[in-house]
Formats: C-alpha cells, structure tokens, sequence
C-alpha cells in the first residue's frame, strides 16, 4: 500500500483544532494541489476565497448553522463556481446552461478534495462546510462575490485537537455495478446499519441511537435548501 493510499483511506473530518497556524510554504501547496486538479474542457471555474478576517469568520460560523471550528480553524477556504473572469474575458459567453453549473460544482470538489488530501498528507485536518448554502446569498454578500459567481461550500484545515474514528462507509457491493445498474440488496444495507450503529456507540461523544437507512430517508423526506435554485438564479446559472 503506498503512502497516497494510506492518506486516503484514513480520512476522519476534523472539527477540534489546535492554535497553531499552518506555515506558508504547507499552504501553498495545499493550493498548488489544488490547482493541479482536472478540470472539465480546461475551462478552471474555480474561485477559492481564503477568509483571514475574524469578523467574517464569525459571521460565517453563524450563517453556516452555528459551526464554531469555522471560526476556530487555522485557515478558512470557501470554493465557489466562479465564470465572472470568463464574462471579464469576452461578455459574449452564455453560462445559464445547468450543464455548466454542474461543471462548476464537479470541478469544485476535485479540487477541494485535491486541497484536503494534501492537507492530510501533511499531518492536518479539515472538514467540509456545506452549510454556507444555508444562508448562501449572505455568504454571497459577505465575500462580496461578483455576477456569475455562487458559493458552493467552505473547507476548514488545521492542526487537529482530536482523533476520531474512521466513521464506516457503505461496502464496495452496494456501490460498484457491473455493465448495468443491479438491484439493491437489502441485507447489505441492514448489515449497513449494524455496523454504524456499532460505532457510534463505540464513540466517547456524541452517540448515536439512529440506523444509517433511518438517518438519510429522513432527510430525504423534507426540504433541502429550497432557496438554491433562486439563488443560483439570481447570479446567472441554472436558468436553463
């Protein structure tokens, strides 16, 4: 098993971190990693914004569903669909298409995922804030993002102040299909549960009584960030 591999496989979100910074030359190539990601027809419609401010970091804490290690963590990155330069290059580009969204987002997580596995690699931590499209027009207003510019998520990095476990992941058989979609087997997934309901109640905090199966079809069943699509709207994408 090579060094990569072994990174990969013992990813845990970190959500405690130390005070320590993370020195300038990790950093950049955390970034460097980054940009080194693929990247649909080469079109890079990726913008990261680092948030160094305090004040911003609290208020992103608090739109971001009362998250304290946003504010906590080392370094704070926001990765956000951005064709604002490409508009800056030539007004004539037309990315109102869905399919062009979807490239935005597609390349935000390679390269985010690029960012967190070098993090990693290095002996820091991070953990993914989704939560910033709970509140995505006053991210939006807050990083001060331009026309054709949406907030997708926010990564926290650090020097991790815990060691959690490596929390179970569904079995290769239920995700990996063979020429065509199979059926799912239910017993994979109550063997699933069982195995998550396990660990949690091996965790020393925040137990849990629930199945994975009860956890997702619950939220499934309800809103989802109605709001997105007019956001997404608003700032140029998604409309048709």
């Amino acid at each position: 098993m090579t060094p990569t591999i072994e990174t990969i496989l013992s990813h845990r979100s970190i959500r405690k971190f130390t005070e320590q910074a993370i020195d300038p030359e990790q950093l950049d190539t955390i970034i460097q990693s980054g940009l080194a990601a693929s990247s649909s027809s080469m079109l890079q419609v990726v913008s990261i914004i680092r948030v160094t401010d305090l004040d911003k970091r609290k208020t992103l804490a608090k739109l971001a569903g009362n998250q304290p290690y946003v504010e906590s963590a080392a370094e704070f990155l926001v990765f956000c669909i951005d064709y604002h330069r490409h508009f800056t290059i030539n007004p004539n580009v037309n990315t109102e298409y869905t399919e062009l969204t979807i490239i935005g987002a597609v390349d935000c997580g390679i390269m985010a995922q690029n960012c967190l596995l070098s993090a990693e690699s290095l002996g820091l931590g991070g953990v993914y804030i989704g939560g910033l499209r709970n509140s995505a027009s006053e991210v939006d207003e807050l990083l001060e993002l331009p026309q054709h510019c949406a907030v997708l998520f926010g990564l926290c990095l650090g020097h991790p102040d815990q060691d959690p476990q490596i929390k179970p992941r569904l079995p290769a058989k239920v995700i990996m299909h063979e020429n065509s979609y199979q059926a799912l087997d239910l017993s994979n997934i109550e063997s699933y549960d069982k195995k998550m309901q396990d660990y949690y109640a091996s965790r020393s905090s925040n137990q849990k009584q629930s199945i994975w199966s009860q956890e997702v079809t619950n939220k499934l069943a309800g809103e989802s960030r109605p709001h997105i699509k007019g956001y997404l709207n608003h700032k140029g994408l998604t409309k048709r």
